[in-house]
């Protein structure tokens, strides 16, 4: 959701994400950081907006649950800060401080926040590159429970009341604090130390600095978010689906932008990225109820049927998905026809042409051009020529209990119904297998392979009986 700005900053950034909240609403023994929104942790999707903008150093402040967040995000880049206990976002910041360079611009984000544009952030630090406070704000219909800006006759801001520390007349203020800021490092530095926690909780407030910045004289510029919902905070699990359904609606317009046809743009999920067609030509339709994990690439004029899942996946050009299938780490040629009830797991690799039908499993195997198992048939660290077909009712035995062992079918082999095939075995070029046999040793090329069957017939034979 949010690419790297391409345009770097003048100066160096220095960016402070606040995460120790407990978050007590969500009645969860996962931190209120680490709740997934679109796959990954709510936490994972500020860190994304935040090193769109190339700085210098990101501190995460942690408090809550601080080893459970820390041993989840372990990138290098990241410093920490724990604060404890939580005293306000003033001495959260404050935590933060001495591992901040002392140049340059410091921008303030939150750990639950996350469905922040890179865009919105990039223009905070752009205004405070010019030696001001870059405030950003917004007029919300209900602003209960959030800080009001105070402004002037003269339009300009002087200074931010917490809801519980205004009167009446300021509570009917529309406008609202979002948290969101970028000033000067070195004057954060300064104002940080002197706050004070008089106030009706007995925090420190960052928002106190607002008030410094006017009193020095300095220029305080506010800006305002694209959306609302790119400054909506999460507290509570019914908050996190309407932010989810959210970023799932913003994610399937950018997919119909790019001319993806959606049967319904309400029921999609993108949980990592999907990326369709060649760029020319992104005619990819998806049916309802489909779910896409990690990295999918979807080529020209492919076809997802209804509810079917694909993660971490290739799909070549004019492919077919009927409903139902589960794709897991394959690659898939052109041509292809997969489903319905499908599943192809890690390791799989399909060529052009290649028919995996209904209720048929492939694992760790590469299929070459043409070849199909069309019904109820398991296919398990295999490689399968080209022009094979396996009939229903296959498996092959690679499993002794210890260890997997490989089975190769080579080109043009034809695979009879309800056959056993135990690994490890070759079926040489152009070998027909029939029905109902189980092999054990490698057969040659061409030629017919059955075991010998006795069929008896038995006149007057009676079915037992159950006693009474």
């Amino acid at each position: 959701m949010n690419e790297p700005i391409k345009k770097k900053p003048r100066v160096d950034i220095s960016i402070v994400i606040l995460a120790a909240g407990q978050g007590k609403r969500m009645k969860s023994a996962l931190p209120k950081v680490l709740q997934p929104i679109a796959g990954k942790p709510m936490l994972a999707h500020v860190l994304c907006a935040a090193r769109a903008l190339h700085p210098q150093k990101i501190c995460v402040v942690y408090g809550h649950g601080g080893d459970q967040v820390r041993s989840t995000l372990v990138d290098a880049d990241l410093a920490w800060a724990k604060q404890e206990p939580q005293l306000g976002t003033g001495h959260a910041v404050q935590q933060a401080l001495p591992l901040l360079p002392t140049h340059g611009i410091t921008l303030i984000l939150y750990g639950d926040v996350p469905l922040i544009r890179a865009e919105t952030l990039h223009a905070l630090v752009e205004v405070a590159q010019q030696e001001k406070l870059a405030w950003l704000t917004m007029q919300v219909a209900n602003p209960q429970g959030l800080g009001r800006i105070l402004r002037g006759k003269d339009g300009k801001v002087r200074a931010i009341v917490e809801e519980k520390d205004a009167n009446a007349t300021e509570k009917n203020i529309a406008e609202i604090n979002t948290g969101f800021l970028a000033c000067p490092t070195a004057l954060l530095a300064k104002w940080l130390p002197t706050l004070g926690n008089n106030n009706a909780q007995s925090e420190y407030y960052l928002t106190d600095i607002l008030a410094m910045a006017v009193k020095e004289g300095l220029s305080v510029e506010t800006l305002s978010p694209k959306d609302e919902w790119e400054v909506a905070g999460i507290n509570s699990k019914d908050q996190l689906a309407t932010l989810e359904r959210i970023y799932q609606l913003e994610t399937a317009k950018r997919l119909m932008v790019e001319g993806v046809t959606l049967a319904d743009p309400a029921r999609i999920d993108v949980r990592g990225e999907i990326v369709c067609g060649d760029g020319k030509n992104n005619d990819v339709f998806i049916d309802v109820n489909c779910i896409f994990e990690g990295k999918v690439t979807l080529g020209a004029n492919v076809k997802i049927g209804a509810n079917c899942i694909l993660r971490n996946c290739t799909l070549g050009a004019n492919t077919e998905v009927l409903p139902f299938s589960f794709i897991d780490d394959a690659t898939i040629g052109n041509n292809a026809r997969i489903g319905p009830y499908a599943r192809l797991r890690p390791g799989t690799s399909l060529a052009d042409d290649v028919h995996i039908g209904n209720f048929v499993e492939i694992k760790a195997s590469e299929f070459g051009a043409g070849s199909k198992a069309n019904h109820l048939t398991y296919i398990g660290d295999t490689t399968v020529g080209k022009n094979v077909n396996i009939g229903a009712g296959t498996i092959t035995c690679n499993y002794d209990g210890a260890h997997k062992h490989r089975t190769v079918i080579e080109d043009n082999v034809h695979i009879g119904s309800d056959v056993q095939l135990v690994a490890p075995v070759t079926i040489g070029k152009g070998a027909d297998i029939g029905a109902g046999t189980t092999v054990w040793k490698d057969v040659p090329p061409g030629g017919l392979t059955l075991n010998d069957k006795t069929q008896v017939n038995k006149p007057g034979w009676k079915r037992p009986t159950k006693k009474k």
